[in-house]
């Protein structure tokens, strides 16, 4: 028998970040944010793939609780959120 959850983290949310973690462009992301925040543009140069591209990237990994968007001005700049790390 299988408990249903595991700490603070649903069967769910522990799927979405294990999902998230499995793609190695997105680890790299988070590898990138871990030095700090960065806007979608900075996160794209070090990719040979498309702004929209790296988007997608984000939106998975935001829908998984790793990564935040903040708003600065004009910027949306993006940084790490470490808890759902910790917790799988």
């Amino acid at each position: 028998m299988q408990p249903s959850g595991y700490g603070n983290l649903s069967d769910g949310r522990l799927d979405a970040t294990f999902a998230a973690l499995a793609d190695p462009t997105r680890r790299a992301i988070l590898a990138r944010l871990a030095s700090g925040e960065a806007s979608v543009r900075e996160l794209t140069e070090p990719f040979a793939m498309s702004q929209a591209a790296v988007s997608k990237h984000l939106k998975v990994l935001e829908r998984a609780g790793l990564i935040s968007r903040a708003q600065d001005a004009q910027r949306r700049p993006r940084r790490l959120e470490a808890t759902p790390l910790a917790e799988a």
